[in-house]
């Protein structure tokens, strides 16, 4: 995807404790960048997970992660994470995550992560919210039904 293609991001600045002794950032806080996009996306849309959670019981699993590294991110560096909904199942939220430069095209690494919404009493999977399905259709012009 391009820059352009997204609606939402969410900055960072490199801290040195997110570094390994190559001096770039460490592979897995790529993941940790993309789970705070995520719940920053949901506070922009209006979703609040933890109240979701407390009322329905329901919540989500991870099923995929998958991070595409494309250049190496340096301490101090300033990015942005770009965030979207790309695919509502009956069942499943699929993101598209891409971190840029802060304020630039250029791009350091692509993911997807793969959630499954879940009853977490029994961990039966269940049909998305439906409020949560409309806030995402109507944020990223989605088709409402899989």
């Amino acid at each position: 995807m391009a820059r352009q293609d997204f609606n939402f991001f969410f900055g960072f600045r490199v801290r040195y404790s997110e570094i390994d002794a190559q001096g770039v950032v460490f592979n897995a806080h790529y993941l940790t960048y993309f789970d705070t996009a995520i719940t920053e996306y949901f506070r922009h849309i209006g979703f609040d997970n933890q109240a979701n959670l407390a009322q329905t019981g329901d919540d989500f699993h991870l099923v995929k992660s998958e991070v595409i590294y494309e250049a190496p991110i340096l301490f101090d560096a300033e990015i942005e994470v770009g965030c979207r909904a790309s695919k509502l199942g009956r069942t499943s939220l699929t993101f598209t995550l891409e971190i840029f430069e802060k304020g630039s095209a250029r791009r350091y690494a692509t993911g997807e992560i793969v959630w499954v919404n879940t009853h977490q009493p029994t961990h039966q999977t269940k049909p998305l919210n439906n409020a949560l399905r409309r806030l995402l259709t109507e944020f990223e012009n989605l088709p409402a039904h899989a």
